[in-house]
């Protein structure tokens, strides 16, 4: 496929807010390799990954994904914040997430965090935990309506679980990872979520999945 024809496929829908959440499995269903998604990466996820980015407003993720990944802030020509999900305050200044950016991060936290200073847009969403519709709302008050999912699987499964997720982007890796790594999303449990195929597009062995939640408009 052309890049156009790409963009196209994986535009977000207009004037509304959007959650697409963007992950890599393997076939056996891990997430990760060694603790690090980037273990089941290939040149076609990367560059689903990349679009995701390109098409989005802003990237949430959670704080868990930012230690282990280590994230830096956006750095293309026109710069889509980092939005942080992170209840506990677990994030200090001299992460590359706000030393190595051009635009300073959102962080999305809770009254009972307790972190130091940070060169961040810091929202309060919540007491003890974060109030993710509160934090999505947050978002799109700030013209910030297509939301990038990147991460983690708690940070997924919680916002499934508040029907948050409008549509799943999924590349999945020809291995078997075994191990006891994660799913790429866990939190509470609630029904399934049932959902729409809406493309397959393959390079090699690798499988690149889009679906949409049955009840997204």
């Amino acid at each position: 496929m052309t890049d156009t024809a790409l963009e196209s496929l994986y535009a977000y829908p207009r004037d509304r807010t959007w959650v697409t959440a963007n992950f890599v499995s393997s076939a056996d269903g891990s997430v990760s390799v060694d603790g690090r998604s980037a273990g089941l990466g290939s040149p076609a996820d990367k560059k689903i990954y990349l679009l995701g980015r390109e098409l989005a407003d802003v990237v949430l993720v959670g704080a868990g994904t930012v230690l282990a990944e280590g994230y830096r802030g956006a750095r293309r020509a026109t710069p889509l914040p980092i939005a942080v999900v992170t209840a506990r305050g677990t994030l200090t200044p001299d992460l590359p997430l706000f030393t190595d950016t051009s635009v300073p991060p959102i962080v999305i936290t809770t009254e009972a965090a307790r972190m130091p200073p940070l060169p961040a847009d810091v929202v309060i969403a919540g007491e003890q935990e974060v109030d993710l519709n509160v934090a999505v709302a947050e978002l799109a008050a700030r013209g910030l309506h297509r939301i990038d999912l990147e991460g983690g699987p708690r940070l997924f499964g919680t916002m499934v679980a508040e029907g948050l997720v409008d549509a799943l982007n999924l590349t999945l890796a020809p291995v078997l990872a075994v191990g006891d790594a994660s799913r790429i999303a866990h939190g509470p449990v609630v029904p399934p979520v049932g959902l729409a195929l809406e493309s397959v597009l393959r390079e090699d062995d690798v499988l690149l999945l889009r679906y949409r939640r049955r009840n997204s408009g």
